[in-house]
């Protein structure tokens, strides 16, 4: 980035460090709680929100797909029986699939395949551009969008039993899980960090170019991780 951008003026950094001693236990215990205070009403905030746009997103859909969703299930699945845990799934999984949310994964699910994610890694993946954290959260409403109140099994059961369409092999395998953390290490999953930007550079220039670059990189990253561990 040095040869790439030049600069006009020489600009220093100067640190000066402190005297090192043991902490007193109170201000740690007083930071911890700041930070995870801070955490929680700022991050948390954001979770929450995009957890319940998400969720309308995800059961909602006008259109003759999603109003006659059980009708079409029938029709996919005539040998399962009507009102089974079964059919359950497959009327939850087929709503989901033809939801606004799914529509959306689904139109970004081109360029983000050869990385090995499926269209509702699409939706964490642009919902956590918000922050990073929402990744998680956003998942666990995919997969829990028409559950039944008496199914035990947890998100890490339906994550482990998700196959992907394409190989037939486990969803989220070794691969797939060292493509989406090198793809977070590197990108730009931060609103918040963009803002400061913009606001120290009085520009869209920089946060920009910040945010095209990183997300590039992680990409490219994440692409050799998944491509030669398959």
């Amino acid at each position: 980035m040095k040869k790439i951008l030049k600069m006009k003026e020489q600009s220093y950094f100067i640190m000066e460090l402190p005297i090192y001693r043991w902490p007193k236990w109170k201000n740690v215990w007083i930071t911890i709680f700041s930070k995870s205070k801070t955490f929680v009403f700022e991050a948390g905030k954001i979770i929450l929100a995009i957890s319940i746009i998400l969720w309308v997103l995800a059961s909602s859909r006008t259109g003759e797909a999603f109003d006659h969703a059980e009708q079409r299930v029938v029709e996919q699945n005539p040998t399962v029986g009507i009102g089974s845990q079964e059919f359950d799934a497959l009327l939850s999984a087929y709503k989901l699939e033809n939801s606004y949310a799914g529509v959306l994964g689904k139109s970004i699910e081109p360029c983000i395949r050869p990385l090995g994610y499926d269209w509702k890694i699409g939706i964490a993946l642009i919902t956590s551009f918000a922050a990073r954290e929402v990744f998680v959260g956003t998942i666990a409403t995919i997969y829990s969008v028409g559950s039944d109140v008496e199914d035990e099994s947890t998100i890490k059961d339906k994550l482990r039993a998700e196959i992907n369409p394409y190989t037939g092999k486990p969803m989220y395998s070794i691969a797939l899980g060292v493509s989406l953390m090198l793809f977070y290490a590197f990108a730009m999953q931060c609103m918040s960090t963009l803002a400061v930007v913009y606001r120290e550079t009085k520009s869209w220039k920089w946060p920009l170019l910040q945010l095209i670059y990183m997300s590039a990189v992680a990409y490219i990253f994440a692409f050799i991780a998944y491509q030669l561990l398959k």
